[in-house]
C-alpha cells in the first residue's frame, strides 16, 4: 500500500532517480543566482484572505464533542486520556479508522467516513485531544523516498504524526499509518497555519490528480497564501503552471521552492527537466550535476542504490552502498539491518547479528525512531533514554 499523506510531484526519472532525489538532512550545491520577482510573486500570490474561511480542519461536531465528553473526560489523567482517544479512533469496536490515500479530509470528514490519510487522522486527533483537554501539536517527519504513479504524475509521500507534552519530561508522539519507514531525526513540530498551509496543498495535488488544473491552482495559491515560505506547494504549483503552458510562472515557482529550502531536491529535478524541453542544455546540466552531487552525500540514495542491488543479487554494490550509507548516517537502524541482510546472504552469520543488534540497540537508545505500525501511541520519558530524537505533497513535472 503506498503511503500518501503529503504530496509533491514530480517528473518520470529512471527508477533509481526517483526515489533517492529527497532528504532533509543535506543542502543542494548549487548558487541559482535567483532574485524574487515581485511583479511575478503578486500575481501567483495575488489573494488577500483566505479563500476557503469556512473550511475549518479541526471543527469537531456536535456528534465528535459528545463521544469526548463521554468518552475521553472522565478519563483521569492527560496520559490516560491519550490512551483512551487511541482506542476510541482505532478500536475496532469504535471508528477503527482506515487508511486511504484517495483524498485529505477534515476533522468531521474523517470521523464519519472512519478513514482518511494521516493528515485527515492527525486533523481529527488533534481536534479531539485539545477538546479533552490534552495539549496536541502536528510534527512533520521526512519519510525514506518513495514514489507512487498516480494519472500521469509521481507523487512523492511525506508524512505527518501529533505530539503534546504532559509535562517537562514526558511527552507522546502518535501516528497513523500503513507500514511506511520514516528518515530518523527529521520530526518538527509545525503551526496549525503550517498544517491548514498543507491541508489545502493536499486538495490541489488531489485536483491534480483528477485533472482539474483550474482547481488546483486555486488549492495552491490558497496554500502559500497561507504559508508564503512552504516549499512544497510552491513545487506543487510550478508543476500545475508548467502544465497548463505558464512557462513563466513555472521556473518562478519552482525556483521559490528552491530558495525556501534547500534541500528540496524535487524542485531542482522539476527544473532540469525544463530547462533541457525548453533548450536551455547548459543550465539543465548544471541543475543535474547539482543533484547528481547532493544524492552522493544523500545517504538515502546509498541505501537504495544497494537495495536494488540487493534484490538483483549484487551483493558486492549492495555492501558498498549500505556501507557508504551508514558512514553518511550512522543513527539509522534500516541501514544496519540491510547490511545484515547481505552478511547473512554471505555467510557471515556472527557479523550479520552484531548488526541487528547495533539496530536494536539504536531503537532502544533513540526514542525518535519510529517503528511503523506497531506503534501508533508512544510515551517518551526523556529522564530514562540517551537523547531525544520535517510534509505536504509535492509534484514532480511528468
Amino acid at each position: 500500500m503506498q503511503h500518501i499523506c503529503l504530496r509533491a510531484i514530480g517528473r518520470q526519472l529512471p527508477i533509481l532517480l526517483v526515489l533517492l532525489a529527497l532528504s532533509a538532512c543535506r543542502i543542494i550545491d548549487l548558487e541559482p543566482g535567483f532574485a524574487r520577482n515581485e511583479n511575478i510573486h503578486d500575481q501567483i500570490i495575488d489573494q488577500t484572505e483566505d479563500l476557503f474561511p469556512d473550511i475549518d480542519p479541526l471543527l469537531l461536531s456536535d456528534e465528535i464533542k459528545q463521544l469526548v465528553d463521554e468518552q475521553v473526560r472522565p478519563v483521569a489523567g492527560e496520559e490516560g486520556r491519550v490512551q483512551r482517544l487511541q482506542e476510541l479512533l482505532y478500536g475496532e469496536e469504535f471508528l477503527n479508522l482506515q487508511y486511504t490515500d484517495e483524498r485529505t479530509h477534515t476533522a468531521i470528514e474523517a470521523f464519519e467516513l472512519q478513514e482518511g490519510n494521516c493528515l485527515s487522522a492527525m486533523n481529527l486527533y488533534v481536534a479531539m485531544a485539545r477538546y479533552a483537554g490534552v495539549d496536541a501539536n502536528f510534527q512533520t517527519v521526512e519519510v525514506q523516498p518513495s514514489w507512487d504513479r498516480r494519472g500521469g504524475l509521481l507523487v512523492l509521500s511525506k508524512h505527518i504524526n501529533a505530539t503534546g507534552r504532559f509535562n517537562i519530561q514526558r511527552r507522546y508522539v502518535v501516528d497513523f499509518t500503513p507500514e511506511i519507514a520514516l528518515q530518523q531525526l527529521t520530526a518538527s513540530e509545525v503551526s496549525d497555519q503550517y498544517a491548514r498551509g498543507l491541508y489545502f496543498n493536499n486538495l490541489g495535488v488531489e485536483a491534480m490528480i483528477a485533472g482539474d488544473l483550474e482547481q488546483a491552482i486555486v488549492y495552491f495559491k490558497n496554500a502559500l497564501f497561507l504559508e508564503s515560505n512552504l516549499s512544497i506547494a510552491w513545487n506543487n504549483i510550478g508543476a500545475a503552471f508548467n502544465r497548463t503552458g505558464n512557462k513563466e510562472f513555472a521556473e518562478y515557482s519552482y525556483q521559490m521552492a528552491f530558495n525556501a529550502d534547500n534541500t528540496n531536491a524535487t524542485a531542482i529535478n522539476n527544473l532540469a527537466k525544463f530547462y533541457r524541453l525548453s533548450g536551455n542544455i547548459e543550465l539543465a546540466e548544471q541543475y543535474s550535476m547539482a543533484i547528481e552531487r547532493f544524492n552522493n552525500r544523500n545517504p538515502y540514495f546509498h541505501f537504495a542504490r544497494g537495495q536494488v542491488a540487493f534484490v538483483e543479487n549484487d551483493l558486492d554494490l549492495a555492501q558498498a552502498s549500505f556501507d557508504r550509507a551508514l558512514r553518511l548516517k550512522e543513527e539509522e537502524p534500516d541501514f544496519y539491518l540491510a547490511l545484515a541482510e547481505v552478511y547473512d546472504a554471505r555467510g557471515y552469520e556472527e557479523r550479520a547479528e552484531e548488526l541487528r543488534q547495533s539496530a536494536q540497540n539504536l531503537l532502544v537508545l533513540n526514542s525518535e525512531i519510529y517503528q511503523p505500525s506497531n506503534q501508533k501511541l508512544r510515551i517518551i520519558d526523556s529522564s530514562q533514554i540517551l537523547r531525544d530524537g520535517a510534509p505536504g505533497i509535492s509534484i514532480r513535472f511528468d
